[in-house]
């Protein structure tokens, strides 16, 4: 898909996107980008937040929490999701794309590619669960 036109809004929404590490919802970029232009409105968020995502510069992460986190980072990489607070978090690992061989293994369509997501509690969460 070819990159679309420039916009103040995107850009802030992008630079927003890769200065943070929590991949948050379009609500919370809303409530950060609104800092830096005020009259955005959360719709253009939405607009903006979709055409990044559809053109490959950020990731769309659904973790079946019904909200979608954005992720700046779009190397192949997997996530862990918190069951307490839902926060997602990268995981620094070893790749496992090897695993695409071994489910094409017994399977007759072609495999392109893979999405993991690491469940349980995040490293925040298990300290506040010991001090309770």
């Amino acid at each position: 898909m070819p990159a679309t036109k420039r916009s103040k809004q995107r850009d802030c929404i992008l630079s927003y996107l890769t200065s943070v590490r929590s991949h948050p919802t379009a609500d919370q970029i809303y409530q950060e980008v609104q800092k830096m232009i005020p009259n955005i409105s959360l719709g253009t968020v939405y607009r903006n937040l979709n055409l990044l995502a559809g053109e490959g510069t950020i990731l769309r992460i659904s973790c079946g929490d019904g909200v979608d986190h954005f992720d700046a980072t779009v190397t192949p990489h997997n996530h862990f999701i918190c069951h307490s607070c839902g926060c997602v978090l990268d995981l620094e690992m070893d790749s496992i794309d090897h695993i695409n061989t071994i489910a094409g293994a017994g399977f007759s369509g072609m495999i392109e590619g893979h999405v993991t997501y690491f469940y349980g509690q995040c490293p925040k969460c298990c300290k506040k669960q010991l001090t309770n």
